[in-house]
């Protein structure tokens, strides 16, 4: 697993209560039982953890982990959080 999937997993156990072994590549938001507000302060959390950009306007129900990761390692080029 690698460092953005990692934390986007952690973020989603920790804050969110997502069991770890429902944080899949291929799980939903909606099957994470994530609502619009729990979208938005999952990317709110991401955008302030790697200075990045990130839209939460373009996730729903639909959206997939796996789909998020590729978002964020797109807008963060292999940084670590916090921008480092």
């Amino acid at each position: 697993m690698d460092q953005v999937t990692a934390r986007i997993a952690a973020v989603l156990t920790e804050k969110f209560d997502v069991p770890a072994e429902q944080v899949t590549a291929r799980a939903s938001f909606r099957e994470l039982d994530l609502d619009s507000l729990s979208i938005v302060e999952l990317y709110v959390t991401l955008q302030e953890e790697w200075g990045v950009p990130l839209d939460a306007e373009t996730a729903d129900a639909d959206t997939t982990v796996g789909e998020l990761v590729d978002e964020v390692r797109k807008l963060t080029d292999g940084r670590r959080p916090g921008g480092d």
